[in-house]
């Protein structure tokens, strides 16, 4: 249930740091600049859901429970998927939305249960 004046601790899962890492690693091979700011803004946005992250839309997937997930943009191209548990928001994956779906961690997550 939202609350705005609940503070939700956020954990960023490994895979989504590494995959958000490799990004950035790639970038900056091209562009320091660019690179720095993939790797500000997105980080953020992810810090910005301590306050209300119930605010973004829930992300649907045929290959996902329903309403287990939301989503939030950065840089108008990475899309934040993360769930609520309690207190917690666990960021489950960042992706490219310029990569198909089966490059996402949940889809392959998902294929394994």
């Amino acid at each position: 249930m939202e609350d705005e004046d609940v503070v939700y601790a956020v954990a960023i899962d490994p895979a989504a740091n590494d995959r958000m890492y490799d990004h950035f690693e790639f970038l900056a091979r091209v562009s320091e600049t660019a690179a720095e700011k993939l790797l500000g803004n997105p980080l953020t946005d992810i810090h910005s859901l301590e306050r209300m992250p119930y605010r973004n839309p829930v992300y649907d997937r045929p290959y996902l429970r329903n309403g287990k997930y939301r989503y939030m943009m950065s840089c108008d191209r990475y899309r934040i998927v993360y769930q609520i548990a309690e207190t917690i928001v666990f960021v489950d994956d960042i992706q490219d939305c310029r990569q198909s779906d089966s490059k996402s961690l949940l889809f392959r997550e998902d294929q394994n249960e």
